[in-house]
């Protein structure tokens, strides 16, 4: 049983660096994956990221929804891509948050989570 949940661990974390991976590679900026599994029952993570444009969210979004689909995760939900102002992705474990800048300093989600343990991209190469 445990063998499993190290398994699914290992997958959901593998999902972290797909995502955090898309992002970066769609010029994701100030990027932020925050570890809220021991604050929150919403999620394991949240991967935070912002630009400057409208057209780099929704692509930003494409290609997380593109990186997590081969390893079996697949969205719950997805809000905001209309106005593409905040969109958010729900993948159940892992939930991604990309902002317009304007937006993402006016909600401060880093900070709202301040109690969450912040990844480092060591952790996520």
């Amino acid at each position: 049983m445990s063998e499993i949940k190290n398994t699914e661990k290992e997958n959901i974390f593998a999902g972290v660096k797909a995502a955090y991976k898309a992002v970066d590679d769609k010029q994701g900026e100030d990027i932020m994956v925050l570890d809220i599994s021991s604050i929150s029952p919403l999620a394991d993570y949240f991967i935070i990221a912002s630009a400057g444009n409208s057209n780099l969210l929704k692509a930003m979004a494409e290609a997380v929804d593109e990186a997590l689909h081969p390893l079996g995760i697949t969205t719950r939900h997805v809000e905001g891509t209309q106005s593409a102002r905040w969109i958010l992705m729900d993948f159940g474990c892992i939930i991604v948050h990309l902002f317009h800048k304007e937006e993402r300093e006016f909600y401060r989600l880093e900070k709202l989570w301040g109690d969450a343990r912040h990844l480092m991209i060591e952790e996520l190469e």
